[in-house]
Parts: C-alpha cells; sequence; structure tokens
C-alpha cells in the first residue's frame, strides 16, 4: 500500500507487549497487549459456549445464597396457610 503523505503521530501511542495470558484452566495463548499481564478465568478452552457443557463459576458463594433464599418458592412447595 503507497504512503500518500500521511504520518503516524509520535509519542501518543502506549506500548505494545508480547503477552502470555493464562486461564484458570492451564490454557495460555499468546497475544499482543499494552497491560503487561492478564489472567482470565475463563476461556475458548473451558467456556460452556465452546465446550457445550454447563457449568457455574461461583466463586463467593452467589448461588447458593440465591437458592437457601427462593428455595420456600420451588416447584412443587406450596405455603399451608
Amino acid at each position: 500500500m503507497e504512503n500518500k503523505g500521511y504520518e503516524v503521530k509520535k509519542n501518543i501511542h502506549p506500548e505494545l507487549f508480547d503477552i502470555k495470558v493464562v486461564c484458570t484452566c492451564g490454557a495460555t495463548f499468546d497475544i499482543r497487549s499494552t497491560a503487561k499481564d492478564i489472567k482470565t478465568t475463563l476461556c475458548s478452552q473451558c467456556h460452556p459456549f465452546y465446550t457445550g457443557e454447563q457449568r457455574f463459576v461461583d466463586t463467593m458463594g452467589r448461588i447458593e445464597r440465591f437458592q437457601q433464599k427462593y428455595k420456600k418458592f420451588k416447584k412443587g412447595s406450596k405455603k399451608s396457610e
């Protein structure tokens, strides 16, 4: 492609690093980023959309608290009046 006299402005672009992204499942992959370190909880190796498995990522017990709070509304259980 021919340069038509356009120049990139100097000293305004962030520095890019070649980094290794690490997932909690153990998968790693290399990318370029302005961040020096990236750690992720889900990737294409373990995400339910790609694997076809249903998996709940619950690090703070939110699912259990929700189930405890709304267990009285579970199907089949009725309050006696």
